[in-house]
């Protein structure tokens, strides 16, 4: 089927009053779009379990570039324009396509193995330093969960700081302002969970966010820094009774599908079950878990049903605890 389409595309609000879709910057575009963008600015299906292959041709301004998903096939500029296309040859949600586009400075090269590293930067408002981390990040990742899932990896670091959120689009990470060191390793491991691991529903998206958070801590333990156990009881410690009233795999309406206990609480149920279930059998149904479920969608209940099968053991007192009850758990062994 053919779509011809065209417009002025307009931004989109979410019930937590964040922004997205297609969002005019100084000089071009931030385009982002979880978890309802994506229509504002192309025709789809906008539903996490509609994935397809895409390609992009982007038209600009000459001298301006345009990042878009996957690998870059072409670049040509006629007249006054010039048009970039992009191919994502390996399945995609919809909510994780971009179109971002403006003034960059591009370093574009290839790892070891040929994977190719796309980097846009917009100097000198950012500097993208923390990129550096994505090559490590990788490497870590891919031997904990298995091997990378797409052909390419990058990141954009716009000025676009009134946004206020990096996302994870797929293989290029979208950066509103300066990121963190911690938040590019966040971005790259929702390359395995999140993007190749997609949640059915939105309602899961712990499955996300909470793995991805739960890697920062791995990366900093296999890095040399505190171990994602320290920072578990740290994190445990420190927060209050009413913290725990909002459960991950619960968090009470859309408009708190990006609340801290998708995240901390989420990262705070893995280790826990990392402690409960022993090492071996956790980095197991890590593997396990992505190498079952890679360019697919899951659930809640499918982990739980994973990590049981993994471990032989019967795990619904601590799945109920740790992702839907609204009291602290206790910790594992006590």
């Amino acid at each position: 089927m053919d779509v011809r389409y065209r417009g002025v595309p307009e931004v989109v609000v979410d019930p937590d009053d964040s922004i997205e879709g297609w969002i005019p910057t100084d000089d071009g575009a931030f385009v982002v779009n979880e978890p309802q963008g994506s229509p504002g600015w192309y025709p789809a299906n906008d539903n996490p379990r509609d994935k397809a292959t895409f390609d992009f041709r982007v038209t600009v301004p000459r001298g301006k570039v345009a990042l878009a998903n996957g690998v870059l096939k072409r670049s040509s500029s006629v007249g006054t324009r010039s048009t970039w296309r992009w191919v994502q040859d390996e399945p995609m949600a919809p909510y994780l396509a971009t179109a971002t586009n403006g003034d960059f400075e591009t370093n574009f090269f290839e790892l070891e193995d040929g994977l190719p590293v796309y980097l846009a930067v917009d100097r000198p408002e950012r500097s993208g330093a923390s990129f550096s981390r994505i090559p490590q990040a990788i490497e870590i990742f891919s031997d904990t969960y298995g091997p990378y899932p797409f052909s390419a990896a990058g990141g954009i670091a716009d000025n676009a700081g009134f946004v206020g959120y990096a996302l994870e689009t797929q293989t290029k990470a979208n950066y509103a302002n300066e990121p963190s060191a911690g938040t590019v390793v966040h971005e790259v491991a929702h390359e395995w969970f999140g993007n190749a691991v997609t949640p059915v529903e939105w309602r899961d998206i712990w499955l996300n966010e909470g793995f991805a958070r739960w890697s920062e801590w791995y990366f900093t333990e296999r890095t040399g820094g505190a171990t994602a156990a320290a920072t578990f009881r740290a994190n445990y410690a420190s927060r209050s009774t009413a913290y725990w009233t909002r459960p991950p795999a619960d968090l009470g309406g859309a408009a708190f599908l990006f609340a801290d206990p998708a995240y901390r609480r989420g990262a705070m149920t893995l280790q826990a079950l990392r402690e409960t279930i022993g090492e071996a059998d956790f980095l197991a149904l890590l593997k396990t878990w992505y190498a079952e479920n890679r360019y697919g969608n899951v659930t809640t209940a499918d982990f739980v049903e994973t990590a049981e099968r993994v471990s032989g053991e019967e795990l619904s007192p601590f799945f109920q605890a740790w992702l839907y009850g609204t009291t602290r758990p206790p910790l594992p062994g006590s």
